[in-house]
């Protein structure tokens, strides 16, 4: 498994044809408190850099993009009883898993994506 990174602050970890998706730990530090997890729809497809859900923080709503393009085949309904999971653990509250059809080429490790947040 590779996770890759977005310049949009998405995570995408890459087993096989199968990407688990979520926000990073510097996104939800910077949203605050999360208080509502909108979920794509399973079936829906969706291309990199696209809206593919949004979330409410107590500060704003804010938009999640696709970090890879393909097929929503999951999404974890955890989520919508419980958005602060992705606050208490960034990187393990995955938002929905995509059937990836096409893995763009400007994501970034986490080596590149700790550089990229520094500036």
């Amino acid at each position: 498994m590779k996770i890759l990174f977005s310049k949009s602050h998405e995570w995408a970890a890459i087993e096989g044809k199968t990407a688990r998706v979520g926000i990073s730990d510097h996104a939800q530090k910077e949203l605050g408190d999360l208080v509502f997890v909108n979920l794509p729809e399973v079936g829906a497809e969706v291309k990199a850099g696209e809206v593919l859900c949004d979330v409410e923080s107590v500060k704003a709503v804010s938009d999640l993009y696709a970090p890879v393009s393909g097929k929503v085949v999951a999404v974890n309904d955890e989520l919508e009883g419980a958005p602060e999971l992705i606050n208490r653990d960034a990187m393990k509250a995955w938002i929905c898993e995509i059937e990836v059809s096409e893995v763009p080429s400007d994501l970034m490790d986490e080596e590149g994506y700790q550089k990229f947040i520094k500036g």
